[in-house]
């Protein structure tokens, strides 16, 4: 959320950021004319709460003098409370739609993100290793784990419908070292390991952000509450309403949980294999920070490099993305997708991102610190992508096989499995 101070200053910039983010700009005027009757209405108000005050002093006083107030007196007061009665249910309502509507505008892109309508606008930053050139026609991941028997989207489908899927056998041992490595390599670079509720309220999705523009992407439940569709969303949420110390900052967290996708707008994409599902499990960072830009984008870059230093680790080629500003969410300020190579594809696939917030999340949650000055701001917050499965597992199971269908187990995995080949 911006501080309606900065919009009201910097409209134009604001529905410039609506525009680029494809997103109509008329909100920014809607919000604007609330604002404004908000604060007139508000003065009204201050102004007859003033004048009752003072005409109560002024009978009190009369009273302790000895003297009755008028009938003048009694009629002015009770005027005085009728013209509150009625006004100040009207700025209850505009300031309840002014707080609504203040939700609806979206972060402003940091400067050097590239402005672009949809993911043509996106720009390679670096290609990491080298493509592997197999003497051999790669086989999707999706047959080289059925052929083994380590995934079954037939039965999976017939109970818990399309993009279902069992993993099995070793194939859920892989995914399982994948993500316990990715999360001890977290606790090693100071993360706290976090599990995290799945189910969370709808105050917490909009203080995070997913609300409104990710609502239709959520799955809900008869007690209204939202399955996350990352551990980000109750990380991120996690201090709501508190007021944390400066020296206690960076705050970094490290969430494991299953993840809730709908997958809305997706129809006829990925309908193959299990890149594109509604359930899956991921290793989530989240860190708050000072408010302070230039440290904030320091710790995108290093949260990045933690999750490209995973993909080295696994020896697998990707490439960085700096995503324009039609391609990442409302909420974002600067966003870096990373794709890893897919043989059977010809092409790197998104499998990691990483995003900046400034304080549009936290002022959002009411989260602020105090700093060494004893003043009060709001964190800075940040989140990112370790390690989803399975998708970082279809990619390293097309990367690792062999002609024969096999799958080699990354070293780094092996210690996990205990064995060097699977099939």
């Amino acid at each position: 959320m911006l501080a309606i101070s900065f919009i009201r200053e910097n409209s134009e910039e604001v529905r410039q950021a609506c525009r680029d983010k494809q997103l109509d700009p008329a909100v920014v005027g809607t919000l604007l004319a609330s604002d404004e009757k908000r604060r007139a209405l508000q003065g009204k108000v201050d102004d007859l709460r003033q004048q009752s005050n003072e005409h109560a002093s002024l009978i009190k006083t009369q009273v302790q003098e000895g003297s009755k107030p008028t009938d003048e007196q009694i009629a002015k007061g009770k005027e005085i409370k009728t013209q509150l009665k009625e006004i100040e249910p009207e700025l209850k309502a505009i300031e309840d739609e002014f707080a609504k509507l203040l939700l609806y505008i979206p972060n402003i892109p940091a400067k050097d993100v590239p402005v672009g309508p949809d993911e043509s606008g996106n720009k390679v930053v670096r290609q990491v290793g080298k493509v592997p050139k197999l003497d051999f026609e790669p086989k999707p991941h999706q047959e080289l784990l059925e052929n083994l028997d380590l995934l079954d989207t037939k039965h999976a489908v017939k109970i818990g419908g399309f993009r279902s899927y069992f993993l099995k056998n070793d194939g859920l041992l892989l995914e399982q070292a994948l993500l316990q490595y990715a999360m001890k390599k977290l606790q090693t670079e100071g993360f706290s390991p976090m599990s995290v509720p799945v189910l969370v309220n709808e105050e917490t999705m909009w203080g995070t952000g997913y609300f409104p523009w990710g609502e239709e992407d959520h799955y809900k439940t008869q007690d209204n509450q939202f399955l996350a569709g990352t551990a980000e969303v109750a990380l991120t949420a996690y201090y709501a309403g508190e007021t944390l110390r400066e020296k206690d900052l960076p705050i970094k967290m490290a969430g494991i949980s299953p993840c809730f996708r709908r997958e809305v707008g997706s129809y006829g994409k990925d309908t193959q294999g299990i890149i594109r599902v509604h359930q899956f499990n991921k290793v989530e960072m989240v860190v708050y920070t000072v408010a302070d830009e230039e440290e904030t984008s320091q710790w995108h870059e290093k949260m990045t490099g933690l999750s490209e230093s995973l993909l080295r680790d696994l020896e697998l080629s990707y490439q960085v993305l700096l995503m324009c500003t039609g391609d990442m969410g409302a909420g974002q300020r600067k966003k870096y997708d990373i794709e890893t190579w897919f043989p059977s594809q010809n092409q790197y696939r998104e499998t990691h991102s990483a995003s900046y917030f400034n304080d549009f999340q936290s002022r959002r949650l009411d989260i602020k610190y105090q700093t060494k000055q004893g003043d009060m701001k709001h964190v800075y917050t940040l989140n990112n992508t370790m390690a989803a499965s399975p998708r970082l597992l279809a990619a390293i199971v097309e990367n690792y096989q062999e002609a024969d269908g096999r799958i080699r187990v990354p070293k780094v995995l092996q210690q996990y499995l205990e064995k060097e080949m699977i099939g």
